[in-house]
C-alpha cells in the first residue's frame, strides 16, 4: 500500500494551539515505519488547475492573499476561529491536495492497488470557502480526478464528523455515491448529514448519511458499516474507492462524543479493502482527516488502516521502542501512557445511554430508501452475499432487439439457463443479480422473465410476505434498448394476473434507491414513471407512512387486491 508523506506534509499547521496538529506525524509515521511502511510519495503543492477541479478561482486567490497577508479581514472562511491563516497556507493546502491527486493518478495508471495518505482527508472545505479546518478538499479533488476520466466512485467517510464538503461537491453527481456515518449534527459539527440528505435530481438517492447519537460504541458503528457498505457498493457497482479514516470516532478524542475503539477503525479498513477488491478491482484510495489524541490514538488508527491495506496481520504489540520515544512528549498533552497493543480493550468502546438502541432503527430506515428492494430482501433472507465469491452466470444469449421478447414465469430449473442483462435489476453486476434471482426461486419467489431466446432483457420478481396475506413486489426492471416501449408494464400485467386467487393483496414500494445508477432519471420523473406503471395495472397508489414521508417525499406504495 503505496504510502504518502514529505516534509512538506507537516506545513499544514494552523498554530501551538490549533487542535489539528502537525505533532501528529511524529508518533504517527514513526509507528507506521514500525508496522512495515515506508512513504513512497511526497506531496508537492497542486497547480491551480487541479484546484479548480473543486474550488472556485475566486477561492484559491482569497486562500493565496491570506498565504502574504495572514492579518487580512476574514473571508471565505479564513480568520479566527477553526481555520486561522498563517504564512502559506496556499502551498500548504495545496500540498495536501496534491497529494491526494498523485495518489489518485498512480491508482489510474495502475502503479499500485492500495494508496493511504494520513495527512489528507480535509472533507469539509466547500467550493468557495474554507471550513472545519480544512482549506482544500483533497478527497473530493482525488474523486474528481477520476470522475473525469469516467470511473464511478464510492466515497466511504468514516470521520465523527458528517462528510459535508464532499457530499456538497457531489451533490448532484450520479456517478459519485457518498456514504458518512457520524456523530449527529444535532450535537456536532457542521451540523448536517441528516438521513434525509440524500442528493437531487438525476442524483437523488447517491447521497447516504449515518447520523449517530452520542455515546454509541464500537459495536453498533461496526454493525452499520457491515450492512449497510456491501449491499451499497453492490448496488451502485463503483470503479474506484475513495474513503476518509477520521479517528476522531474514538471514545478518548477530545473533540466529540463516540464510544469507537481503533479495533472497530482496523475492522472498518479491513471491510472497505474487501470491498475495494470484490466491486472496485482493488482501487483504493484512503486518506486520514480528524483525530485530536495523537499519541494514543491517531497512529494506531493510520497503522491499522495501512496493514488493511497492505494485507498483513495486526502485531500483538505496539514497539516498545516507540512508546518510550513518544510517551514522555504524549504526557505534556496529556495523552499517555501510550497503548500497548493496537486494537482496544472492549470496554473503552462501550455504549454509553440510548445511543447503541437507536442504531437499528435509524440503519433500518437507510437502507429502506437507499437499498434497493432486491439486494436487501436477497441478504437479509441469505439468497446471497455482496461480500462472497464473485457470481457467475450462463454466457451467451441472443442480444438483438428487433423481435419482440417473449414472457414467461420461469421455474429455477428455467433460470439457470438463461442469462441476465446489464442494468434490468439491482445489484449493479447482473451475474450478481443472477444469483439473487436463483436464490428467490429456490426460496419461493415468483418471476416473470421477458426473453430473447436465452438472453433475459427484463424481470418482475415478487416474494409472499411473511406472517401477512400479501405478496411482495421485490423488482420491476428492463435492459435500456427495451425501456419506454410498454414492456414494463406488459410484464407486470401478466405476472399480478397469473397469481393465485389465494394472493389477496400485491403491495410494491418505490423509493430512491430503485433507479439505474448508470443513467438514472430525474427523482421526480423516476416518481412518475412509476406512478403510471404501477397505476395501469390496477395499483392503487395510496398515502406512505409518515417516517418513510419524512425522508423520502417522492416515496411511492402501492397496492392491488
Amino acid at each position: 500500500m503505496l504510502l504518502v508523506f514529505g516534509p512538506r506534509s507537516t506545513d499544514y499547521d494552523f498554530g501551538p494551539g490549533h487542535p489539528l496538529t502537525p505533532r501528529r506525524f511524529g508518533p504517527g509515521i514513526d509507528l507506521l515505519r514500525a508496522v512495515g511502511a515506508e512513504p513512497g510519495l511526497a506531496p508537492e503543492p497542486a497547480p491551480d488547475p487541479d484546484l479548480r477541479l473543486c474550488h472556485a478561482p475566486e477561492y484559491v486567490e482569497v486562500v493565496r492573499r491570506f498565504s502574504f497577508d495572514p492579518y487580512g479581514f476574514p473571508e471565505a472562511g479564513i480568520g479566527l476561529g477553526d481555520n486561522p491563516p498563517f504564512p502559506d497556507m496556499h502551498d500548504a493546502g495545496a500540498a495536501v491536495a496534491g497529494g491526494s491527486l498523485r495518489a489518485m493518478e498512480a491508482i489510474l495508471r495502475g502503479d499500485v492497488e492500495h494508496a493511504l495518505h494520513p495527512g489528507g482527508g480535509l472533507h469539509h472545505a466547500m467550493r468557495d470557502r474554507a471550513s472545519g479546518f480544512c482549506i482544500y478538499n483533497d478527497p473530493a479533488l482525488a474523486i474528481a480526478r477520476a470522475r473525469r476520466d469516467g470511473l464511478r466512485v464510492l466515497y466511504i467517510d468514516l470521520d465523527v464528523h458528517h462528510g459535508d464538503g464532499v457530499q456538497e461537491l457531489f451533490w448532484d453527481d450520479p456517478g459519485v455515491l457518498t456514504f458518512s456515518i457520524h456523530e449527529s449534527g444535532r450535537y456536532l459539527f457542521p451540523g448536517t448529514g441528516d438521513i434525509s440528505e440524500l442528493g437531487e435530481g438525476v442524483a437523488a438517492g447517491t447521497s447516504v448519511n449515518v447520523p449517530l447519537l452520542p455515546g454509541v460504541g464500537e459495536q453498533p458503528w461496526q454493525t452499520v458499516l457491515e450492512s449497510l457498505l456491501p449491499e451499497l457498493a453492490a448496488a451502485f457497482g463503483p470503479d474506484l474507492i475513495v474513503s476518509q479514516h477520521g479517528a476522531d470516532s474514538h471514545a478518548w478524542d477530545p473533540l466529540a462524543h463516540l464510544n469507537v475503539t481503533t479495533t472497530a477503525h482496523g475492522a472498518a479498513a479491513r471491510l472497505v479493502d474487501a470491498i475495494s477488491h470484490r466491486f472496485a478491482g482493488g482501487r483504493w484510495l484512503a486518506t486520514g482527516g480528524g483525530g485530536y489524541d495523537a499519541y494514543r490514538v491517531v497512529p494506531r488508527t493510520w497503522a491499522l488502516t495501512w496493514l488493511a491495506g497492505a494485507h498483513r496481520d495486526v502485531p500483538s504489540s505496539t514497539p516498545a521502542e516507540w512508546r518510550d520515544r513518544w510517551t514522555a512528549e504524549g504526557s505534556r498533552y496529556g495523552q499517555a501512557p501510550l497503548p500497548e497493543t493496537f486494537d482496544d480493550a472492549p470496554d473503552v468502546g462501550a455504549d454509553d445511554g440510548p445511543g447503541g438502541a437507536s442504531v437499528p432503527p435509524l440503519t433500518a430506515a437507510v437502507r429502506r430508501v437507499v437499498v434497493p428492494r432486491l439486494v436487501r430482501e436477497a441478504i437479509d433472507r441469505g439468497w446471497w452475499d455482496p461480500l462472497g465469491p464473485p457470481a457467475t452466470q450462463p454466457e451467451g444469449g441472443d442480444r438483438g432487439v428487433g423481435a419482440p421478447a417473449v414472457l414467461a414465469r420461469v421455474d429455477a430449473a428455467t433460470w439457470d439457463r438463461l442469462t441476465l442483462a446489464p442494468r434490468v435489476v439491482a445489484p449493479s453486476a447482473p451475474a450478481d443479480g443472477h444469483a439473487i434471482v436463483a436464490g428467490a426461486l429456490r426460496d419461493g419467489a415468483r418471476v416473470t422473465a421477458a426473453m430473447r431466446g436465452t438472453l433475459v432483457v427484463g424481470l418482475v420478481v415478487s416474494r409472499h410476505a411473511d406472517l401477512a396475506a400479501r405478496t411482495d413486489i421485490l423488482a420491476i426492471g428492463v435492459a435500456p434498448p427495451d425501456r419506454r416501449a410498454g414492456l414494463a408494464t406488459r410484464m407486470l400485467r401478466e405476472h399480478v394476473e397469473g397469481m393465485r386467487p389465494g394472493d389477496v393483496e400485491v403491495a410494491a414500494e418505490v423509493t430512491m434507491a430503485e433507479r439505474d445508477v448508470v443513467e438514472p432519471f430525474d427523482v421526480r420523473e423516476r416518481a412518475s414513471i412509476a406512478r403510471r406503471l404501477l397505476t395501469s395495472v390496477a395499483f392503487e397508489v395510496q398515502a406512505t407512512d409518515a417516517g418513510l414521508t419524512a425522508v423520502d417525499p417522492t416515496a411511492i406504495v402501492a397496492r392491488r387486491g
